[in-house]
């Protein structure tokens, strides 16, 4: 569920500043109101920091030894990494611009630019050119321009003149380098010799990564403190701050503020107060969609509904469809267990995992799929574990393709029409009490999902309906969108009536997007199916195979379906995830628009 949020105002003497926010810092609760930005210095500290330390966790050696590093010889490690990193840096721009200025030159041999410079001391004023094939004999007769010709480069010839060509002449002229080619490879072993260097220096302190990482959170905590030291106002007397604070946590700042003897007031956030912070809290089950939210970076907005839960049993569902093979779900099972043994401890990921790889394996025995293999149906035991209707090798259960795949279409839209209607239902329970009308407006949403579901199932699948009622039903649907869509708390009947009808011709074009919004769940159908075609694929060239081709088969296999696991975990996050954030949020009136709690605190 989603934390109620209050207003709080903390007010103390302009001498007590620092001790005020200190307390704030120990409960670790408030989210600052208008947050301002911290000082430069610390902030430049703070991203130098971070900076140094991903460079030295990506040269970490497991095999060898760390090292810890007092205040003072920290200071010097610091300066000594940030000195290399920054050699390194130039060192690799100088790199790139001297293999440019090769590539640039190189077509014009390994000459001397000191040879020519003499030259021209010495009265010849030489340019050199690239002159167009086809315009090369009209500057060849022109009378005005004194060249000869050096040679032809791709479609142009290369020319050197003494003097300046006539401006009408397309030519470009060569800008000579100031090193010779031989000068410039000289540079770049060099350059290439100090990367090294400084490359060798950088993994070489990465011994110390474990004191990087304590001083980058000591700097990410002097950064918010610099941040609410910013966000504080005041006067010559005074100094107070405002920030939201979850409900729950009121005593706890209470005691805070009497302890440092500030004063304070805590009110409702206002009606109109956009900017509140949202802090879920999490039960034992919708917690492990957490880490999907944080990859996702995804978050309801204070006033919205918390949908965990469903979030959680639908992708959960759409998972195991579109990964779709028990032997891919025992694989990432395996690769659970083996995260599990290297962390230690069960985490909400790895927990999510383990019921993510179950839900497939569970799938893939029930549809008979495992790494795509036929002959996994001439086991008796994976065999007796199969739902015919859902097989995908029908022959073997005495159905046809025609059927089990009509069956998994209607096992998908079925899906899609629950998680919809479900999604209007939510969107219902939270209006009625805030005396939103536009709740009808919803039930008519209800009622076209459950229309277009069965004229999905007309449609594509083919089922014997009765399609008046159908029609009847999306009509009415669509009345009571246009009637009631408009309708907001605190408006008549009359303005709300009129906004509705204002956005008829709208309403009309999401009424037939509606039948997209259904039709989008046989996706599941879709990428599932896709995923055991490619793994059949793989397996049939390979099966081809005999001799010495036998250890080029298991190649293939293994390529194969490592490729096919990569695809279908694409098909998870562009696929599984889109049905829950787009068509399921949006019914529900999601639109993850939320800001996070991120209370003042001590990052530890």
């Amino acid at each position: 569920m989603i934390e109620k949020m209050k207003m709080v105002h903390i007010v103390t003497s302009a001498a007590h500043k620092e001790e005020m926010l200190k307390g704030l810092r120990d409960i670790g609760v408030v989210h600052l109101a208008e947050k301002q930005s911290a000082d430069r210095d610390v902030t430049e500290r703070f991203q130098n920091m971070s900076n140094l330390t991903a460079v030295l966790k990506e040269r970490v050696d497991s095999k060898k030894d760390t090292a810890t590093l007092s205040d003072d010889e920290f200071d010097k490690v610091y300066d000594e990494v940030r000195g290399a990193v920054d050699r390194k840096a130039a060192l690799e721009q100088e790199l790139n611009s001297t293999e440019a200025e090769i590539n640039r030159i190189k077509d014009w041999g390994d000459f001397s630019p000191e040879d020519i410079a003499a030259l021209r001391e010495a009265g010849y004023d030489l340019h050199f050119y690239l002159i167009p094939e086809r315009d090369y004999q009209a500057a060849a007769e022109s009378e005005d321009a004194r060249f000869f010709r050096l040679g032809t480069m791709e479609k142009n010839v290369a020319i050197a003149s003494l003097g300046t060509l006539p401006q009408e002449l397309q030519a470009s002229e060569f800008m000579l380098p100031d090193k010779s080619i031989a000068e410039l490879k000289q540079d770049v072993e060099e350059a290439a010799k100090g990367i090294d260097a400084c490359e060798d220096e950088l993994k070489n302190a990465s011994k110390y990564y474990p004191a990087f990482k304590e001083h980058l959170m000591r700097a990410q905590n002097d950064l918010k403190y610099s941040e609410a030291e910013a966000t504080v106002q005041g006067d010559d007397d005074f100094v107070w701050l405002a920030g939201y604070i979850p409900e729950v946590d009121e005593d706890k700042f209470k005691t805070m503020a009497a302890e440092k003897g500030c004063a304070w007031a805590i009110e409702d956030v206002a009606e109109d107060d956009y900017k509140i912070p949202t802090k879920l809290r999490y039960n034992k089950v919708s917690q492990l969609i957490k880490p999907i939210y944080d990859i996702l970076e995804i978050q309801p907005g204070y006033r919205e509904q918390d949908i965990s839960l469903w979030f959680f049993l639908f992708f959960t569902l759409f998972f195991a469809m579109i990964i779709g093979d028990g032997a891919y779900g025992l694989l990432i099972l395996i690769a659970t267990i083996a995260l599990n043994v290297k962390q230690k401890k069960v985490t909400n990921a790895t927990f999510l995992l383990y019921i993510l790889s179950g839900a497939t394996i569970i799938w893939g025995a029930v549809t008979g799929t495992w790494f795509g293999m036929e002959s996994a149906m001439h086991v008796p035991f994976l065999k007796s574990l199969v739902i015919p209707s859902i097989a995908t090798y029908p022959d073997y259960f005495g159905v046809t393709s025609n059927e089990t795949q009509y069956a998994i279409m209607k096992f998908s839209l079925s899906i899609g029409v629950v998680q919809l209607a479900l999604g209007t239902l939510l969107s219902i329970k939270k209006k009625i009490p805030e005396k939103d009308m536009s709740w009808i407006a919803d039930a008519g949403w209800t009622i076209a999902n459950i229309a277009m579901y069965m004229l999905a199932l007309n449609l594509v699948i083919g089922v014997k309906l009765n399609l008046k009622p159908v029609f009847i039903a999306i009509g009415v649907a669509f009345l009571l969108v246009v009637l009631f869509g408009g309708m907001t708390p605190g408006m008549t009947f009359g303005q709300g009536l009129k906004a509705g009808l204002a956005n008829s011709f709208t309403t009309f074009l999401d009424t037939i997007s509606c039948f997209g919004n259904v039709m989008s769940y046989i996706r599941l159908f879709a990428v599932g199916m896709a995923g055991v075609a490619i793994s059949q694929s793989f397996n049939n060239i390979a099966a081809g195979m005999n001799g010495i081709l036998v250890v080029v088969g298991i190649v293939i296999v293994l390529l194969g379906h490592a490729l096919n696991i990569a695809m279908c975990f694409l098909s998870v996050a562009v696929h599984g995830v889109r049905l829950n954030v787009l068509e399921f949020s949006g019914q529900a009136g999601i639109e993850w628009a939320g800001i996070p709690y991120e209370p003042f605190k001590e990052v530890k």
